[in-house]
């Protein structure tokens, strides 16, 4: 049995977010990334069952990554403006500075993987989460409302413009660079938006 190489296999998982970014979920063979990993194809099967296992595998690791970076410096038991601006702040630096992972994300969250993959990250994420809004809802910080909406107001801004961000450019295909000074006046807007 051949021995696992850490760096073979995040060579392995980072040349598949390239080529699922790029060329879809039809693009990745085990041979075109074997090719481009750097590796033999039977190497990908050391760490992966199947292109399906990899891929979901890949999905995981990014998601959890994506997780504890949304919550450094956060705890539950925060005001909700404070706790929901660190929230804010830590989701801008990891979308802005993983721009190919963000696009893998929602690759896969509109795909028919997507459902699985979401079921095998931590609940903790789902946890702690619930537990924040349960405080704002109950210090009267936030308004009772379904969490798709509650979700709707909380993020879509922030995501849309981080995706603004990406892309170079805003809603007339003007340049458009995310600066504190515009996250914070939408940031405000939202809080607002949800005071009951």
């Amino acid at each position: 049995m051949r021995v696992r190489d850490e760096h073979k296999e995040q060579q392995i998982r980072n040349e598949a977010i390239k080529m699922i970014v790029k060329h879809g979920f039809d693009g990745l063979s085990m041979q075109k990334l074997a090719k481009a990993a750097k590796v033999s194809p039977a190497t990908i099967y050391i760490y992966f069952k199947d292109r399906e296992d990899l891929i979901q595998q890949v999905a995981v690791q990014e998601v959890d990554k994506m997780i504890s970076a949304t919550f450094v410096g956060f705890k539950p038991d925060m005001s909700f403006p404070k706790g929901l601006k660190i929230q804010w702040e830590n989701r801008m630096k990891y979308w802005t500075n993983h721009p190919l992972e963000a696009q893998f994300m929602e690759q896969i969250r509109h795909s028919p993987l997507g459902m699985e993959v979401f079921k095998k990250v931590k609940r903790e994420f789902s946890i702690i989460m619930g537990e924040f809004v349960h405080n704002a809802i109950k210090n009267k910080e936030v308004v009772k409302v379904p969490i798709e909406v509650y979700w709707a107001i909380a993020f879509s801004p922030l995501y849309q413009l981080i995706k603004y961000h990406n892309d170079g450019r805003g809603v007339h295909l003007n340049h458009f660079t995310l600066d504190d000074k515009t996250l914070q006046q939408t940031l405000k807007l939202v809080l607002k938006a949800l005071k009951p």
